[in-house]
């Protein structure tokens, strides 16, 4: 009986690859290799370095090309209804006492507000443009009312002279006469004959501010549509022939007050924009820097605040001047990789000054270039801001190059560059062996 010896199966199978081998060795050996491939030159060598080291420089290229965030833009209609928008603000008047401004707010929708005090802070000033931290007058003007109100009988039940009576028809003190003054749509043109306000000193306290400044700073709330809100002397009010001024007795004295101002803080702000700063913290910032829109248009800007009340400037001139800013707001979102969304308001302006003594003494009148100029409506001191919201929204959206297109680029710079090099060395050994023969 035959026996399988294992020893020879494993022979043969070697024998195998040998032949193999020499088959494959033969068939490399037939093929044609050229000469510049089998002969080592310096110029093949530094061509191999040059390679590499441009392999190395776009890589890293196209690396930080990779990891780089950009910011893709588009416009689109904006779709939302009904929203408000917080305007944020910061504003100096350094020739307006606290008492005296006054900040109404309009909209084409028929909405008003007047005299907003809410989310409002006004701080006085002195005359050299300090805060002014001592609350002295106001605690006089305190202690005044309350002393006026305690000698008073418990019976008691003060005039409102013919205005709006309140919730219990008596006016207590001065301010609530102005107040139903107001309510009735009545000018407060004489504090001096009301019994309540002669017996509060009110007429001595508010002489004693003329000369302060004030800084007007916190935010309010406006429609999203086309409005105006403006600072005012004296305190608004309604009337059967519209929106109406309380000038008296305020400007009474010979003291000119002015609206130069200066605007430390001016932007527009969303609900959720708020909501979102809180939320994200200063990516705000960051998307600012990124579209090259990281200042607002209006921080920064001033108008007519080089003048002391103590300097030979005009002040009958400083006094009536209209300021008006004309403002288109834009809506703004960002998109960041991550989904997290930032909205908030971009703002483009214009600026107008107007010198509203022209219309009294030379309405229509000709400017020094002969130009005749009739205004279409009579001015009034103060600061106004119009404001038109546009209908488009701006979306800033965070891009970034996907992995599938850094594998193609690699392949790219390394297939290129590779085949560049073997164009140029085998340009260069043609040369040199045509020469040498």
């Amino acid at each position: 009986m035959l026996t399988k010896n294992p020893n020879m199966d494993v022979q043969i199978v070697m024998g195998n690859r040998r032949i193999a081998m020499n088959v494959v060795k033969q068939s490399i050996g037939g093929l044609t290799t050229l000469a510049d491939a089998k002969v080592k030159t310096r110029t093949g060598g530094f061509l191999t370095i040059i390679s590499v080291t441009v392999i190395l420089i776009f890589t890293v290229a196209e690396l930080i090309d990779y990891w780089r965030v950009g910011m893709a833009s588009d416009i689109i209609v904006d779709t939302s209804r009904g929203e408000q928008i917080s305007v944020k603000m910061n504003i100096t008047f350094p020739r307006v006492p606290c008492y005296l401004l006054s900040l109404d707010i309009t909209d084409v929708s028929g909405d008003t507000q007047q005299d907003v005090s809410h989310h409002i802070l006004k701080t006085r000033l002195d005359t050299s443009g300090q805060v002014m931290h001592e609350n002295t007058l106001n605690y006089r003007i305190r202690s005044d009312v309350e002393h006026t109100l305690l000698s008073r009988s418990k019976d008691y039940c003060g005039s409102c002279y013919g205005g709006e009576e309140p919730e219990g028809g008596c006016c207590q003190t001065c301010e609530s006469v102005r107040q139903a003054y107001l309510t009735k749509g009545w000018s407060f043109d004489d504090p001096n004959m009301i019994e309540q306000c002669v017996a509060e000193h009110w007429t001595t306290y508010i002489h004693e501010q003329n000369s302060e400044g004030c800084r007007l700073s916190g935010r309010v709330r406006i429609n999203k549509v086309t409005g105006n809100f403006h600072f005012s002397p004296g305190r608004s009010f309604l009337s059967n022939r519209g929106h109406a001024y309380d000038l008296v007795p305020y400007l009474r004295d010979g003291n000119r007050h002015d609206f130069g101002h200066y605007i430390h803080e001016f932007h527009f702000e969303g609900d959720r924009e708020i909501e979102d700063r809180w939320r994200t913290g200063n990516r705000g910032t960051e998307w600012r820097k990124k579209v090259g829109s990281e200042k607002h248009p209006l921080d920064g800007i001033s108008a007519h605040v080089n003048h002391g009340r103590s300097s030979s400037y005009d002040l009958e001139k400083s006094s009536n001047w209209m300021f008006q800013y004309f403002l288109k707001v834009v809506s703004t979102e960002v998109k960041h990789l991550d989904g997290d969304v930032v909205r908030a308001h971009q703002y483009s302006v214009t600026s107008y000054e107007r010198d509203i003594r022209v219309q009294h003494e030379f309405d229509p009148y000709r400017d020094a270039n002969g130009i005749k100029t009739t205004h279409g409506f009579e001015g009034l001191p103060g600061t106004f801001f119009n404001y038109e919201i546009s209908p488009m929204l701006v979306v800033h959206a965070e891009t970034r190059k996907s992995f599938a297109h850094l594998v193609t680029s690699l392949c790219a710079i390394i297939g290129g560059v590779l085949t560049f090099a073997s164009i140029i060395d085998s340009v260069a050994f043609a040369s040199l062996d045509n020469v040498q023969e």
